[in-house]
């Protein structure tokens, strides 16, 4: 049972809080960070700690820490990679708001590692991990509504794709950082952006990234109002992705896509546009989806209002809003909070 303040009281607290008359303890910041999907940074604001301050002369401290970096080993990075694994999938089955301590300080203890590691050999597969990870966590602070800590996320994924030499790593990051560009009221710039990505993939993107990009394009494409480029990266996605019922990619584990997973990104497209084809890729996607993927599942609940709504069925559009918003309850997302909000005020 957590020890805290009265009800009275706290509300004093919150006030004293917001007008900096008060400081946020230790104590209440444990509590607040996971509640509102924020940083340390993001909640203390000018009262963060800064880092002590390195000795003069400090040289026997660094090179400490770069003979650590060295001893960096292969099984060391596939620990970091199993971590961010670890985090994918909590994040997948209940939301990005109670990993923002433990993705703070794993993304801290890689670009640790990265920053006192020498040599390519060491630095490389490092990079790598801290890519990976970075864009997990940009996509996580999106999804809570924390797009300048998203946006920065990003740029240091796209980083640290480029010093470990992995365009399909850069590509995805910067793909996904199209849809900051796109939340915030750039949907135009957004399809540059995506089709920026799709350039530094290239040739050495894999066919299910490729498809995953193009799907991309199209959703952004529908958000900017330009429906032929929409129905054309659908197509162009469709005959890229591989065949089978195997989502994952395995050169690039946050990949997931198959031919369920691509209906429900069609369907979300086509709802976008108004097409009277959306409902019935919807309802396939609906029906393949993976049971724990709840803040998709979210997200295609509020594509099925959307594309009902656009057909007057109000009460089948209710009902979809009602079932996203549990799910996003149950997931803290900010981002389809404020898109259930914005569909059931058109109800």
């Amino acid at each position: 049972m957590l020890d805290v303040a009265s009800t009275a009281s706290l509300r004093v607290y919150v006030s004293e809080w917001e007008n900096g008359r008060r400081q946020i303890s230790e104590r209440y910041a444990h509590i607040l960070r996971p509640l509102l999907g924020v940083t340390d940074a993001e909640l203390l604001g000018d009262q963060e700690a800064s880092s002590q301050p390195i000795a003069a002369g400090g040289y026997d401290e660094l090179m400490n820490r770069i003979d650590s970096a060295r001893s960096v080993s292969l099984s060391m990075v596939k620990t970091f990679m199993d971590q961010t694994e670890l985090f994918r999938t909590v994040d997948r089955q209940m939301g990005a708001a109670s990993l923002v301590d433990q993705m703070t300080g794993h993304l801290a203890t890689l670009e640790d590692a990265l920053t006192f590691a020498v040599l390519p050999e060491t630095r490389r597969p490092v990079a790598r991990a801290l890519a990976g990870a970075a864009t997990l966590a940009a996509w996580q602070a999106l999804d809570a509504g924390a797009v300048e800590r998203a946006w920065r996320s990003y740029e240091l994924g796209k980083r640290a794709a480029q010093e470990a030499e992995e365009p399909m790593y850069l590509a995805h990051a910067t793909a996904e950082q199209a849809y900051v560009l796109n939340d915030g009221g750039r949907p135009e710039m957004a399809v540059q952006l995506v089709r920026e990505a799709q350039r530094l993939g290239g040739k050495q993107a894999s066919p299910r990234l490729r498809a995953w990009l193009y799907a991309a394009e199209a959703e952004l494409c529908a958000k900017a109002g330009m429906p032929d480029d929409c129905r054309h990266a659908l197509d162009r996605a469709m005959a890229c992705l591989p065949q089978g019922t195997e989502a994952r990619d395995p050169d690039m584990l946050s990949i997931f896509l198959n031919s369920g997973h691509l209906a429900r990104w069609r369907g979300n497209a086509l709802a976008l546009l108004g097409d009277d084809d959306a409902l019935d890729s919807l309802y396939t996607g609906l029906e393949a989806t993976d049971p724990t993927f709840i803040r998709a599942t979210s997200g295609l609940r509020c594509d099925l209002a959307q594309a009902h709504l656009a057909r007057g069925e109000l009460s089948q559009a209710q009902e979809h809003l009602r079932q996203a918003r549990l799910l996003a309850n149950r997931t803290g997302s900010v981002r389809h909070r404020r898109r259930i909000e914005q569909l059931t005020q058109r109800l």
